[in-house]
């Protein structure tokens, strides 16, 4: 038995590993897909980071230089890759736990071929994008267009002269609507129920996530108008265009929906120039349309749900009091949830996700008796 069993290969459950190794420590990675970043892989093609390569690091090993500012997609796996390589990490492939309880030592593991396995210590590093999760619409089932999640969604070319609709305008639905604007679709249209926090990935050199670090500990009476301003200021005023301003400060946002703004990669220019269109949300669908919230319905060939993930936690653990209603563990980031028990890479913060799994991946390392 490992001294330590991590669940998950990503950024968070490699960093995690590589510090145990560094105090000399047995540890195993369990990870579900077929190689490590299984989850960055299947994001979309045109993906890059939206923190700086230099803020973006694990512990031990910076991203290369050659990489450049705005880390790729592909880039970032073959850092992952290098990374795991580095260190030497034991990461099991292909191996999918079902469920996890308390064991006689520890904590035991079902795997989903039926097989059994024990962690004396339990780290778990499945991520907070685990599970895609798509709203159930009524009258879904009669409508004949197509429906993906964004997780499905790779490029614009199946969706050349299509009529598309996007749900959800977050970072992956606005650059997904752009990266359809600019490949050749027919018609795009942005759906939005909350009006969204946009900001500019970086101004005159200097990044949002700066921003975020430098004025993130700010109590939110402080924050929310300071931010509020700052929007007004580097954006174009959207109304005219169909995007209200945001009701609900950013950083309350962020405490109560674990919310990040939108970075703008291209969607207020495809907004203004009329190539992206925002519209009300989704309320339902029939057989010839899908009905939106203000009254009005439009009739697209393929609705992209970019409507968010779920952590699947709950469904993999008996003790479901570990985590608030959204599976979202209570107690994560470097202190045990229950003795031998840990969960890291499930905080959301305005200094970026890597940075913050590098810096709990020392603390978890930190907190496990060697």
């Amino acid at each position: 038995m490992a001294d330590v069993t991590v669940l998950g290969a990503g950024a968070a459950g490699l960093a995690v590993a590589a510090r145990l190794k560094a105090r000399g420590m047995d540890c195993v990675v369990l990870e579900r897909g077929p190689g490590v970043a299984t989850s960055w892989r299947g994001r979309y093609d045109r993906l890059r980071l939206h923190t700086i390569r230099s803020l973006s690091g694990l512990p031990g090993f910076p991203i290369p230089r050659e990489y450049g500012r705005w880390v790729r997609r592909d880039d970032l796996v073959r850092y992952l890759e290098a990374y795991a390589e580095r260190f030497g990490i034991d990461v099991r492939t292909g191996t999918t736990v079902a469920g996890v309880k308390p064991g006689a030592d520890g904590w035991s593991l079902r795997l989903d071929d039926g097989s059994e396995r024990s962690a004396r210590t339990l780290v778990v590093a499945t991520g907070y994008l685990h599970t895609p999760v798509v709203p159930q619409w009524p009258g879904l089932q009669s409508w004949p267009g197509t429906l993906i999640h964004s997780a499905e969604y790779r490029n614009a070319e199946p969706f050349r002269g299509r009529d598309v609709l996007v749900v959800g305008p977050g970072n992956s639905g606005a650059e997904i609507a752009t990266d359809l604007a600019e490949g050749g679709a027919a018609s795009v249209r942005l759906a939005i129920r909350t009006p969204p926090h946009i900001v500019r990935r970086e101004t005159a050199g200097w990044p949002a996530q700066m921003n975020g670090l430098l004025l993130g500990r700010l109590p939110e009476r402080l924050f929310n108008p300071m931010a509020a301003a700052m929007a007004r200021v580097e954006m174009p005023d959207l109304r005219r265009y169909g995007i209200d301003r945001p009701a609900e400060g950013l950083k309350t946002r962020l405490r109560t929906h674990r919310y990040v703004p939108v970075q703008d990669v291209g969607i207020v220019r495809d907004v203004v120039a009329g190539r992206v269109r925002p519209v009300a949300a989704v309320r339902g669908f029939t057989a010839t349309s899908v009905e939106l919230a203000d009254g009005t319905s439009v009739q697209p060939d393929v609705v992209i749900a970019a409507t968010g993930y779920g952590t699947g936690l709950r469904d993999l653990f008996e003790d479901t009091s570990l985590f608030d209603e959204t599976g979202v563990p209570l107690v994560h980031g470097g202190a045990p949830a229950r003795p031998g028990l840990f969960f890291v890479g499930y905080d959301v913060t305005l200094g970026g996700m890597l940075r913050q799994v590098a810096l709990e991946s020392r603390r978890v390392a930190r907190a496990i008796p060697g």
